[in-house]
């Protein structure tokens, strides 16, 4: 790691340098055979390569392929052999270690992809956004020790996100994002990473291709797990480059194939066993039915508002009330998340009660909102009961950035939960799994089952 430090420390600075040479480049890395050899392998193959004469020096290459290029050549070349080098982990460590890798190559190689039609610099930077998204999880597992061994052996056990999380915490104090974030400030990995890392859910091409390409690379590698996954992640990177899926997979195996010849020139053969094969994806996608984003079916909504006006002949519990509201809200509505949130006991922030939908133990540890003054409706809501919405037609509404970083750029909605006339919480709803608009239909079918609800919730704990 500080040898990977200070390399992108010495090429920022000569990228910095107006009046620096190519060939300054090339003398700043000579002394490090293996890290030439492999530039030169990674700058004479096919990816790079594009029928031009045979490249026999890093200062050459520089000039045929570009600095930006050659820099971000190094930076890979560097952390692979940082990372792979490591002889001292236990080999349950080293094989978690060599699959992150695996990921993170793929994950930079889709991302890549899916900006084919932008400029070289900008899908380089990109690619090196993407290779380095996890860079604090590869950082602490290539340390390897005591504490590294005795958390894999409980990350075995675990599946759920959130407790996955929650572990991580216990054994090192803070989530890996969080080193990665910290890595990227100290080392000066460009404001890219940063603003992906921050801001997920930014609907700028160079970041939901890095997002897309790291969800896709985690797909593939839990395909045989959840094989649904992978058919959504491939219907929301096929409808962002405005593709037929059938054209998008193509496009995708052909970077599979791509990614395990690249892994070879850069002296990474460790990885090829752990990168999706072209075969085994191939067979994957032809097996599994495509993924569709839940559509509104009226059918489904006056059923579920059928079960709620039945509901409030009884005296129903929380947990049944809402069930039926918030499967009436993603079956009926059409929505692909909905939640109850209840409001803190100091009234300061808002935290998931109950959660339904896509990647409901991720939205459940995600969605913790500070209820900041400054974010008028959602202050309106609980105060007095308003509902509101935002959608693609609000894109200009600033929000506060504590807010901001946790909703979806494409859109959400809030109504009150109301117990004994008091609003102890909201309901919550969006459509951030398939990234469509969410239009004034759905909010005003959305915030029926809300009232409704809530005249259940009113009638069961009347006296």
């Amino acid at each position: 790691m500080p040898a990977l430090c200070s390399m992108v420390r010495s090429l920022e600075q000569l990228a910095k340098d107006d009046v620096s040479s190519m060939a300054a480049l090339g003398r700043s890395i000579m002394y490090d055979n293996a890290l030439t050899s492999r530039v030169l392998r990674v700058a004479n193959s096919a990816i790079y390569n594009k029928g031009i004469s045979q490249v026999t020096t890093v200062s050459r290459a520089a000039v045929v392929l570009g600095f930006d290029v050659i820099r971000n050549v190094c930076i890979t070349a560097k952390l692979l052999t940082s990372l792979l080098d490591n002889k001292n982990l236990s080999e349950n460590v080293y094989h978690r270690l060599i699959r992150l890798m695996a990921q993170s190559f793929q994950a930079a190689m889709f991302t890549k992809m899916m900006l084919a039609d932008h400029d070289e610099e900008f899908q380089e930077e990109a690619f090196i956004a993407a290779l380095l998204y996890h860079l604090g999880e590869s950082a602490f597992w290539s340390t390897g020790g005591p504490i590294a061994n005795e958390l894999d052996k409980e990350l075995i056990t675990v599946d759920d996100s959130v407790q996955r999380l929650n572990l991580v915490r216990q054994h090192i104090g803070t989530s890996f994002s969080q080193l990665t974030q910290g890595l990227a400030r100290s080392w000066g990995l460009g404001e890219l990473l940063m603003k992906s890392l921050t801001s997920p859910n930014d609907r700028t091409p160079e970041v939901r291709s890095i997002y897309l390409g790291n969800k896709l690379a985690e797909a593939f590698a839990n395909a045989s797990k959840d094989p649904q996954q992978l058919q959504k992640r491939i219907q929301q990177a096929a409808e962002m480059l405005k593709l037929p899926n059938a054209e998008f997979q193509k496009m995708m195996l052909e970077t599979i194939d791509a990614t395990s010849r690249l892994a070879v020139d850069y002296g990474a053969k460790e990885l090829v066993a752990f990168l999706p094969d072209t075969q085994s994806a191939l067979a994957t996608l032809e097996q599994q039915e495509q993924w569709q984003p839940r559509q509104p079916n009226m059918t489904i909504q006056l059923e579920k508002l059928r079960e709620l006006t039945n509901l409030t002949m009884s005296k129903p519990d929380f947990n049944q009330v809402v069930t039926v509201a918030l499967s009436g809200m993603l079956e009926g509505v059409g929505l692909d998340r909905a939640a109850v949130m209840l409001m803190s006991p100091n009234r300061k922030m808002l935290q998931p009660r109950v959660v339904m939908g896509d990647g409901g133990d991720t939205l459940k540890a995600e969605l913790i909102l500070q209820i900041d003054p400054h974010f008028h409706e959602l202050k309106a809501c609980l105060e007095h009961g308003t509902p509101f919405w935002m959608g693609h037609q609000h894109g200009g509404q600033k929000l506060p950035a504590s807010i901001d970083k946790v909703l979806p750029d494409n859109g959400w909605m809030f109504a009150p939960l109301r117990v004994e006339n008091k609003v102890i919480g909201v309901f919550y709803a969006d459509r951030a799994t398939s990234g469509r608009d969410i239009t004034q239909a759905e909010f005003d079918s959305f915030h029926h089952f809300v009232q409704l609800t809530n005249v259940c919730f009113s009638l069961a704990y009347r006296s």
